[in-house]
């Protein structure tokens, strides 16, 4: 009898710092200092894609791409982006250690999930060194998984499969159809679909959603309602398996998709 084997959950946004918000705050700084105005719809738009890849399209959007030219008198060049990524980096390391707090009802479920058996691996947009920094302050508060794959050490990053393809061979795990993507990025849900997984979106502490949860606790019923679909249908367009307004929805989730394989 088939059952789903791994659940493999994003970091930001899905599992720590509720409404993604580390990241967000380290690009709007970078650019900046470069003299280069973004808003926080803008910097989100990208969101789960490696930090790098991150920065060229934050460039290569047509508004920022003419501020940069009227700016520099150039187009920018790789040189510009790696500038850029150094200044994210300064900036980003400088706060992340305060974005690592677990988003409410991840420990305990992905606990009632493992005690059932399953494996929890992890993808990302953060380099190793990021996650060096992650890792041990999100565990110091109850949350660990049993692998993270990073982007810089495999061929390439979000949407490509790679990083789902590593924890499948890091936590021995055969078939691609007893495997659960779990993200709140578009970059999560194309990250699922190429790699033929399950691909799960999450709403509630989503990049897509971009609030706080005092945020969310305050919106009227009627406006939560309507932005939560918004993010469900986006998420769906792009691929989505399935989309759970928050994680204490994935186990009956699990179970459903259970009952597929065995069908």
């Amino acid at each position: 009898m088939k059952k789903i084997e791994c659940i493999i959950m994003d970091w930001a946004g899905t599992a720590v710092d509720y409404g993604c918000f580390a990241p967000v705050a380290a690009f709007i700084s970078a650019f900046a200092e470069k003299g280069l105005t973004i808003d926080v719809v803008q910097t989100r738009k990208p969101m789960g894609l490696p930090k790098i890849q991150h920065i060229r399209e934050l460039l290569t959007m047509p508004e920022v791409n003419e501020q940069f030219v009227s700016r520099y008198g150039r187009a920018w060049t790789e040189e510009d982006v790696v500038e850029l990524n150094s200044l994210f980096e300064k900036y980003l390391f400088a706060s992340l250690k305060e974005y690592t707090d677990p988003i409410p009802g991840v420990i305990s479920t992905l606990e009632q999930l493992r005690a059932d058996g399953l494996k929890i691996g992890s993808t990302t947009g953060y380099t190793r060194e990021m996650m060096d920094v992650v890792l041990p302050a999100a565990a110091s508060k109850g949350y660990h998984v049993d692998y993270c794959a990073t982007p810089n050490l495999l061929p390439a990053g979000r949407p490509a499969p790679y990083m789902i393809f590593e924890n499948l061979t890091k936590l021995a795990v055969p078939c691609l159809d007893t495997v659960v993507k779990v993200g709140d990025t578009i970059a999560d849900i194309k990250e699922g679909v190429n790699a033929k997984v399950w691909s799960v979106g999450i709403v509630l502490g989503s990049n897509e959603m971009g609030l706080t949860e005092a945020e969310v606790k305050a919106m009227p019923v009627v406006e939560l309602e309507n932005r939560i679909n918004e993010v469900k249908e986006r998420m769906l367009a792009a691929g989505a398996s399935y989309v759970i307004r928050n994680i204490a929805e994935l186990p009956a989730l699990i179970e459903t998709i259970n009952s597929k394989l065995n069908k």
